[in-house]
C-alpha cells in the first residue's frame, strides 16, 4: 500500500473515531434527559402520584426503545417512498445521510429523540391514566407514529425533506409531535377530579416538590446541549456550526426564562418560578428547529417570544378546561409550532425578515401543520378506541387515593414513626 493510500486510510479512520465519540457522548447526554423529564414531571404533580410519573418515563424508555428497535428505526430511515419505509430493525445499508458513524450508533442517538417525544405525553396524562394502557400507546407511538414523522422530515427521501423543510433537531418532529399528541390525550382522558368547577373556575393543583422539578429542568437544559449540537451527527468539519448551535441554544433558553420572569412579574406582581422553568424550556423548544440557520440576535428574539407565548398558552388551555399538569402542551406543542415557523421568519438565508420572501415560511407552516394534525388525530382516534375497549383512565377511588399506593403498593415518601 502506498504512503498516500495509508495516509488517506488513517485520516478516514480518525474522522470516524472522532465523530463516533462525539455522537456517542451527545447520545448519552440526550438519554440523560429522561431523568430530567422524570424529575420535572414528578415535582409538578402531587406526592401521591410521584412514583407513577417515574414509572411512565421508565415505560417510555423500555417499551418505546424496543418498539423503535423492532419497527421504528426502519420505518424512519429505511428505503422511503416519501411517507413511509418498510424496513425492520437496524439496517446495515447506507442510509443516504452521509454518516461517518455506524448505523447502530445513529440508531441510539435517534432513540433518544423518539423517547423524548413520547415523554412529552407522559406529563399531560399524569395522575389519571392506566399504566398498561399507557404502555400500549407508548409502543405504538415509538413503533409507527413518531417514525413516520421522522421519515417525512429527516429521511433523505421524505416528502418534507425534499421540499426543504428545516427542522434541524425537532421543534416540529419531536416537540410539536409530542405536544399535539399530549393535547389529544388530555382531551380524551378528561381533567383530574376537582380541577375545574361547574362555573368554569380553575382550581390550582400545585406540584408537591418544586425544587425537584427545578432539578429536572436543569437536567433537561443540560441535555439540550447534546440534543441540538449532537444533531450535526459529526464533529469533524462542523466546529463552527456546533458553536453556532450551542450559542443559539443557550441564548434562546435564557431569553425564554427572562421574558417569563418579566411577564409574570408585571402581570401578577411577583415572579412565577414554575412558569419561569417552563419559559426556559419553551425557549429551548422554539430554537431547536432553526438553531443551525439563525443568528444569535434572532435566537434572543425567538426565546423572548417563546417565554411569553408559553404563559399565554397555559392560561388559554386552562380556559378550555384541558388539564395539563405540567404544561407540556404549551411548552412543546405551542412552542414547537412557533419554533418551526420562526425558521421561515429568521433564517439568515431565505427567512422572511432577511429578504427571502414567504416561500420558506410557507413550507415551514405546511410541515408543522401536517405534523400537528397527524399526531393529534392519530392519538385522539387511538385513545378513543382504547377508551371504549380496554379503558384508559384509572378509577375515581384510585385517583383519590393516589396511583402510587394502589397500583404499585409504594409511596414516594415513606413516613417513619
Amino acid at each position: 500500500m502506498s504512503t498516500l493510500s495509508t495516509t488517506v486510510l488513517e485520516q478516514s479512520e480518525l474522522i470516524h473515531a472522532i465523530d463516533s465519540i462525539w455522537v456517542a457522548l451527545c447520545a448519552a447526554i440526550i438519554f440523560l434527559m429522561e431523568g430530567g423529564f422524570a424529575l420535572l414531571e414528578a415535582g409538578f404533580v402531587r406526592s401521591k402520584n410521584a412514583m407513577s410519573i417515574i414509572a411512565k418515563v421508565i415505560i417510555d424508555i423500555i417499551f418505546g426503545g424496543i418498539a423503535f428497535y423492532l419497527f421504528g428505526f426502519g420505518i424512519a430511515y429505511g428505503n422511503s417512498n416519501g411517507w413511509f419505509a418498510f424496513d425492520l430493525g437496524i439496517t446495515t445499508e447506507d442510509l443516504g445521510l452521509g454518516l461517518t458513524v455506524s448505523n447502530k450508533l445513529f440508531w441510539f442517538i435517534q432513540l433518544g429523540f423518539a423517547i423524548a417525544a413520547i415523554s412529552i405525553v407522559s406529563g399531560a396524562v399524569a395522575e389519571r391514566m392506566k399504566i398498561w394502557s399507557y404502555a400500549v400507546y407508548v409502543f405504538l407511538f415509538c413503533a409507527i407514529m413518531y417514525p413516520m414523522v421522522a421519515n417525512w422530515v429527516w429521511n433523505p427521501n421524505g416528502w418534507l425533506a425534499l421540499r426543504g423543510f428545516n427542522d434541524f433537531a425537532g421543534s416540529a418532529a419531536v416537540h410539536a409531535m409530542g405536544g399535539f399528541s399530549a393535547l389529544a390525550a388530555a382531551i380524551v382522558l378528561g381533567p383530574r377530579i376537582g380541577k375545574y368547577q361547574k362555573n368554569g373556575a380553575v382550581n390550582a393543583i400545585p406540584g408537591h416538590n418544586l425544587p425537584l422539578a427545578a432539578v429536572g429542568a436543569f437536567i433537561l437544559w443540560f441535555g439540550w446541549f447534546g440534543f441540538n449540537p449532537g444533531s450535526t451527527l459529526g464533529a469533524v468539519g462542523n466546529w463552527e456550526l456546533i458553536g453556532t448551535i450551542a450559542t443559539n441554544t443557550f441564548l434562546a433558553s435564557a431569553a425564554g426564562g427572562l421574558s417569563t420572569m418579566l411577564y409574570t412579574y408585571f402581570r401578577y406582581g411577583q415572579v412565577d418560578i414554575t412558569m419561569t422553568i417552563n419559559g426556559v424550556l419553551a425557549g429551548l423548544v422554539a430554537i431547536t428547529a432553526g438553531c443551525n440557520v439563525v443568528g444569535p440576535n434572532a435566537a434572543l428574539i425567538i426565546g423572548l417570544i417563546a417565554g411569553v407565548l408559553v404563559d399565554v398558552a397555559v392560561l388559554y388551555i386552562d380556559k378550555l378546561k384541558i388539564d395539563d399538569p405540567v404544561g407540556a402542551i404549551a411548552v412543546h406543542g405551542v412552542n414547537g409550532l412557533f419554533g418551526a415557523l420562526a425558521v421561515g421568519l429568521f433564517a439568515t438565508e431565505g427567512g422572511l425578515f432577511y429578504g427571502g420572501g414567504a416561500a420558506m415560511l410557507g413550507i415551514q407552516a405546511l410541515g408543522v401543520f401536517v405534523i400537528g394534525t397527524f399526531s393529534f388525530t392519530i392519538t385522539f382516534v387511538l385513545l378513543k378506541i382504547m377508551k371504549k375497549t380496554v379503558g384508559i383512565r384509572i378509577s375515581k377511588e384510585e385517583e383519590s387515593a393516589g396511583i402510587d399506593a394502589v397500583t404499585f403498593g409504594v409511596e414516594a415518601y415513606a413516613t417513619f414513626e
